[in-house]
């Protein structure tokens, strides 16, 4: 492939070109590997008819059980306009009820229904099998290493990894829990 007109490295043909140097760079490596795997869980995601965000949302109301708004708003770092809208969507496809709060009558509830909860286990497995996809490179023990690895990038000094598990003390020592 041309250099000029695109990146040699990348899975997408349109990725704008980068000199050798740049494409050593973890932070331009974490990137393309983002870019990645957020289109291979969109496109998975998209099978059932679910943006990511959405997904995302539905997660977050099936873990925080009943939840207003405004709390789910500040949990998962959306701009309460925005929460409004995803709700709005998920609400008219019958993913999650509006009730209202038993703790204040003014707020309502968001819970996840029945068919939320199905349409969440199908599309976490789409989501899983995109991720397994993504890392279909690695072992596993790399993928258990890749996981601890970005933990640690991304949460500095924290000793969880996702999943409420403790990450390994050793780069390279995969923790309980730690999935691929």
């Amino acid at each position: 492939m041309n250099p000029r007109y695109g990146d040699p490295m990348s899975d997408h043909p349109s990725a704008p070109y980068a000199p050798s140097g740049i494409r050593a760079l973890p932070s331009w490596l974490l990137g393309r590997a983002a870019a990645r795997g957020h289109r291979l869980v969109a496109e998975a995601l998209a099978t059932e008819g679910m943006r990511m965000m959405h997904h995302a949302v539905l997660s977050a109301v099936a873990e925080l059980g009943p939840v207003s708004q405004a709390e789910l708003s500040r949990t998962v770092g959306i701009d309460p306009k925005d929460i409004v809208a995803i709700v709005n969507d998920l609400q008219r496809d019958g993913l999650v009820t509006r009730t209202p709060d038993p703790k204040d009558r003014r707020k309502n509830a968001i819970e996840i229904s029945a068919d939320g909860t199905r349409r969440l286990h199908r599309t976490a497995r789409l989501g899983d099998q995109a991720n397994a996809e993504l890392t279909a490179a690695l072992t596993p023990e790399e993928r258990a290493q890749l996981v601890a690895l970005l933990t640690r990038i991304v949460s500095p000094g924290k000793t969880e990894a996702p999943g409420g598990t403790e990450a390994p003390g050793e780069a390279g020592a995969p923790g309980p829990g730690v999935r691929a």
